[in-house]
């Protein structure tokens, strides 16, 4: 039984999503603090997080990225706050997609089981270890080096660095891409898949070493040699 850890500070809200979510077969707890939250993070080790943003001891973007430090378990934020500006906040920090309030519940358990999913799909067998050029993906441990030094990435990072280390000199579509990593339910009409390469290419560029994710303009993004 998958488990679900929501932090949500209106008992309403956290009411209705723990009753669907129990109805729908998952094991969950509910914390109405940031910092109980996190602190049951560590304890109970959930599959998948449903987090606020507004929450009093640490607002939900804080314990986003505290979970990110040693954690790529997927992560949903809710917001009052749907404008851009807020949700790019909320994907900064680390969360894998959001759902703006208020919201139907039957929505949300399509986000909740298209994450746990797509964490399942994308993962390939146990122990497995891939290699493009000086960049080591361990598959089991979940950890990527460069150049024999770690990198740190997000879950939706390291997803979309798997998709394409699994898929060496294939060029990859923008649609492709949002549909392997974030859903065929993701808000398509967005650049995350831009924002999220350059997020990659900073962080792979961070110990040097020769480009590897490359635009092929008019067409998406191909891992290869540099030329």
């Amino acid at each position: 039984m998958k488990k679900i850890l929501i932090i949500e500070d209106d008992p309403q809200i956290s009411s209705l999503v723990q009753k669907g979510l129990t109805e729908e077969n998952f094991e969950t707890r509910v914390s109405n603090d940031g910092l109980r939250g996190l602190d049951e993070f560590y304890f109970w080790s959930p599959d998948l997080v449903i987090l606020d943003i507004m929450l009093p001891g640490m607002n939900g973007l804080q314990v986003c990225s505290k979970i990110r430090e040693n954690s790529q378990v997927p992560i949903l934020m809710l917001t009052a706050l749907g404008t851009a500006e807020n949700v790019a906040l909320g994907l900064d920090s680390g969360a894998d997609d959001y759902l703006p309030k208020p919201f139907k519940f039957i929505e949300l358990n399509a986000r909740v089981k298209s994450l746990l999913r797509r964490m399942e799909n994308l993962h390939p067998a146990p122990s497995s270890i891939f290699q493009f050029e000086d960049l080591v993906i361990d598959d089991n441990q979940k950890t990527v080096q460069r150049g024999g030094k770690p990198i740190s990435l997000t879950s939706t990072e390291y997803r979309l660095l798997l998709l394409f280390v699994m898929n060496p000199r294939k060029v990859l579509s923008r649609l492709d891409i949002l549909e392997e990593v974030w859903g065929i339910d993701f808000e398509s009409g967005t650049n995350v898949v831009d924002v999220y390469v350059n997020y990659l290419r900073k962080k792979l560029a961070q110990f040097g070493g020769s480009k590897l994710i490359h635009t092929v303009i008019g067409m998406g993004y191909v891992i290869r040699e540099e030329e």
